[in-house]
């Protein structure tokens, strides 16, 4: 389904685009750049308080654009300081971006280090079959100025706590695109998204610090790997041969290992960076020592980073986490090769912070209060 809005988001311009709609309209270009620095360095929140532009500029721009397409449905804050926001866009559609915050020893929370992880679609058609975000399936693609808004809703929660959030540009460290949603399926909307997270008119935000995660789509990878943004790449591999990976992640059927990683291999020999393997471990289904054998050969193979995760249990599946001895053992494997490996331990589970989760619990709730 795609959906049109009312207005285009003022989030989803570019300089240039900005630029040839003040042009056509008789303004001087350099208004463009006002604008813009109005929406993501000094963060207004409405028109009006764009005081520098003409009472008539602001009323044009008020009647053409929408100015952030993804308002605040609540927040949620976890016992790890992990935040999950919920955002409905125009059509009433619901998404989620994730605050996960790592505190830095000796200093308070207004220094932790904060990764945002934002989504790209509403939904997910992939059917992983351990997620949450595709349960409903996909119900359409987020248009780029709805990925940047996101980041936008992050720095309005972050002014509003820290005295350094309002100092900064950007108010946090890293940005994963590894919400909902497949990142490549909606390949255009995610390169202009990015083009504008980067750009010095834009969030300026280094692209080094920005990690697409992606099921394993090869052509778009390939695609990818010839694009000038050089962001860094994940893959959620989830199981090292093809008959595990196969049992829990359908895309591996159009594009099987054999595939995926000549195409990774091609993306980080072209761009000189290390990608992440991302392996979610699942009692019973690729936690063995023989899969840790697999994957150490894959990410020795790759020169890659194996980023590992235990099992966040999502209600309605039937999957559960390793113990922690258990992905110990999975994780010497690697250590003693000397794979490059983090066992990360859980973040948010106490606000259902898998992905797609609240979402999936908001939509429930929803129909019952309209049936």
């Amino acid at each position: 389904m795609k959906y049109t809005p009312a207005k285009p988001p003022l989030t989803g311009e570019t300089l240039d685009s900005l630029t040839e709609k003040l042009r056509a309209r008789g303004e001087p270009t350099f208004r463009a750049k006002q604008i813009l620095e109005w929406l993501y360095k000094k963060r207004a929140r409405s028109w009006d308080e764009m005081t520098n532009l003409p009472k008539t500029l602001r009323a044009w721009l008020a009647d053409t654009f929408e100015l952030l397409p993804a308002t605040l449905v609540h927040g949620k804050q976890s016992l790890d300081v992990t935040d999950k926001l919920l955002l409905e866009l125009g059509d009433r559609s619901l998404i989620e971006t994730v605050i996960i915050r790592a505190p830095q020893e000796g200093v308070g929370l207004e220094h932790s280090r904060k990764t945002i992880c934002i989504s790209t679609q509403v939904g997910c058609a992939m059917g992983c079959k351990f997620c949450a975000s595709g349960l409903l399936g996909l119900k359409r693609d987020l248009n780029a100025g709805e990925i940047v808004a996101q980041l936008l809703q992050v720095c309005y929660r972050e002014d509003a706590r820290t005295q350094r959030a309002r100092e900064e540009l950007a108010s946090f460290d890293n940005i994963v695109v590894m919400g909902m949603g497949e990142p490549l399926a909606n390949y255009d909307a995610i390169i202009r998204a990015l083009t504008i997270v980067n750009a010095e008119w834009g969030l300026g935000f280094g692209a080094r610090r920005i990690t697409l995660s992606t099921s394993g789509l090869v052509p778009k990878i390939l695609q990818l790997a010839e694009e000038p943004l050089g962001i860094r790449l994940a893959i959620s591999l989830h199981g090292a041969t093809d008959e595990v990976r196969e049992q829990i992640m359908p895309v591996n059927k159009a594009y099987p290992l054999a595939k995926l990683l000549p195409a990774v291999k091609t993306f980080s020999e072209k761009h000189g960076r290390m990608v992440t393997l991302e392996f979610i471990l699942i009692e019973g289904i690729n936690d063995s020592l023989e899969q840790a054998e697999k994957l150490r050969d894959i990410a020795l193979d790759l020169h890659a980073h194996v980023n590992l995760i235990p099992y966040n249990t999502v209600e309605g599946l039937p999957w559960k986490r390793p113990s922690i001895t258990r992905q110990e053992r999975f994780a010497d494997v690697l250590r003693a090769a000397r794979v490059s490996v983090t066992l990360r331990r859980e973040k948010g589970h106490d606000i259902e912070a898998a992905c797609g989760q609240l979402r999936l619990k908001t939509e429930k709730e929803r129909e019952l209060t309209v049936a």
